[in-house]
């Protein structure tokens, strides 16, 4: 990964590709201007989907050449994160309700080599990674409830946003959004100090692997607008 740095980052989420079409998605997606690939892994107990797992991410790991963002939407979650940061992961998020020892397996999650990152659904508080700041390196706030694609950003998060940021100070751990982000919602989270928004349907809309300049249009706009929001709030 890149040195840390705050500017705004896009990682599409693939739950929105074209699952017949992975590899290709990836490589559109990133030549669009992506620069997070965002893999949302679900196993139909913590969250009512399924999606993928490890062999999926090590199938798509050869397609990606930056940062695959790797959101661990199941419980247990410990039993598993080794496969996941072996089938490529940079980055590994666990959520906060998933199991009942997080400083552990955010522990384990950097004892096989990947960037640590912790998810909070929206009921939860940003008060949960009081204790845990100083072991990871990414807070993902969901802003809809967690499980499927294409749900409305739900608005009281952004106030949560606001408190993470504020709790992090100075260290090194980025903000990430997953959520309902469209160029509309992205200025709200982007003002409040996140910096990683993933987004699916509002990437991969009218697109496809013949038409990618469509995923860039889609990228820009989005990227655009957060720029736009943080620059507004600085002045």
């Amino acid at each position: 990964m890149k040195p840390f740095d705050r500017s705004i980052k896009i990682a599409p989420s693939i739950l929105s590709a074209d699952f017949a079409n992975f590899g290709a998605e990836c490589r559109a997606i990133e030549a669009q201007g992506a620069d997070w690939v965002h893999v949302d892994v679900m196993d139909g107990h913590f969250v009512p989907n399924i999606t993928f797992g490890p062999s999926t991410c090590a199938a798509i790991r050869k397609h990606i050449k930056g940062v695959m963002d790797v959101h661990l939407m199941i419980a247990p979650v410990d039993p598993y994160i080794e496969a996941f940061v072996k089938s490529g992961a940079d980055v590994v998020t666990v959520h906060a309700e998933a199991g009942a020892h997080l400083d552990r397996s955010l522990q384990l999650v950097r004892s096989f080599g990947a960037k640590a990152g912790v998810s909070l659904n929206p009921s939860t508080p940003a008060s949960a990674l009081e204790f845990v700041l100083d072991r990871i390196d990414l807070v993902l706030v969901m802003t809809v409830n967690p499980g499927f694609g294409g749900q409305s950003f739900i608005d009281s998060q952004v106030e949560k946003v606001k408190q993470l940021r504020a709790m992090i100070g100075d260290r090194p751990i980025h903000i990430e959004i997953d959520g309902g982000i469209t160029p509309e919602t992205a200025p709200l989270v982007a003002q409040a100090g996140a910096d990683v928004l993933v987004a699916g349907s509002a990437v991969f809309k009218g697109g496809s692997v013949e038409t990618p300049e469509i995923y860039g249009r889609n990228i820009s706009a989005i990227r655009a607008a957060a720029e736009a929001a943080r620059q507004k709030f600085a002045a």
